[in-house]
């Protein structure tokens, strides 16, 4: 009996933290997708994205917020959170990943890049928020909302599982049904081919770092609600998301969400 409880209990919270892991997921294997290259800075615009909805639920000043307002505060932070991340992504195309890309560098150079633009942006947040964990305003009251099996399902678990099923959804909509998905799932099968036929390769890059951004700054902030935010929190939840990209098939959008879970 203890282990059939524990086991349904885990599995709640699992699934509520695995979707976080598949949206972080979402933008290595968008990445990798378009420029078969792993870019491992993702995991520090995930972190910057959660420290974007934190100073926006901090400056706003509001306590303990009731009905609609926690709606409108959990949104607020998701957007700054998806915004900052955004502004990151894109800033490290532009400066870690195109140059190179422009020169005909070989692949060691982008990991090479990855590699010391995560380390910078570390220990740039580091040095400007601080080594310590910072928590996040309570935007709710977090408590059991019904259970599965003798399994609670909490306010935090709900609100998280259902916004990173919301954008899970939406970016699959994107990729399937845009001419954004089209020009991105056209790249990732043959860049020369598609280059040829009219598709602006440098904007597809872009507009695809810019969406696995604003992915991983949502994610980003709704981790912060669980456990707070954290300079070097993108270490430990990148490496899962790194691994279940690969679990999934790397470049693979719909692989990635089910590796996450």
């Amino acid at each position: 009996m203890c282990f059939t409880s524990q086991f349904w209990q885990l599995t709640v919270a699992g699934l509520a933290i695995g979707s976080l892991y598949a949206l972080i997921a979402l933008g290595y294997t968008l990445v990798y997708g378009v420029l078969q290259l792993i870019n491992f800075a993702h995991s520090e615009v995930f972190m910057l994205g959660g420290f974007g909805g934190l100073f926006l639920v901090r400056g706003l000043g509001v306590h303990n917020p009731r009905g609609i307002a926690s709606v409108l505060l959990v949104g607020g932070g998701m957007i700054a959170g998806s915004l900052l991340g955004a502004a990151t992504a894109f800033t490290l195309e532009r400066v870690a990943y195109r140059p190179l890309r422009r020169r005909g560098a070989p692949r060691l150079a982008f990991l090479i890049s990855a590699i010391g633009a995560s380390f910078f942006l570390l220990n740039l947040a580091g040095k400007e928020f601080g080594r310590f964990n910072n928590p996040m305003p309570q935007l709710y009251t977090s408590g059991e909302v019904f259970s599965v099996f003798g399994a609670q399902v909490t306010t935090n678990q709900l609100v998280v599982a259902a916004s990173a099923l919301v954008m899970l959804i939406a970016l699959d909509r994107i990729i399937v049904k845009t001419r954004l998905g089209m020009g991105i799932r056209s790249v990732a099968q043959d860049a020369e081919a598609a280059s040829l036929m009219g598709v602006d390769i440098d904007k597809v890059i872009t507009r695809t770092f810019v969406l696995g951004g604003l992915l991983g700054g949502a994610a980003g902030f709704l981790f912060g609600i669980q456990f707070g935010v954290q300079y070097n929190m993108g270490f430990s939840a990148g490496t899962k998301a790194f691994t279940a990209a690969v679990l999934g098939g790397i470049g693979n959008v719909r692989g990635a969400v089910m590796g996450g879970l």
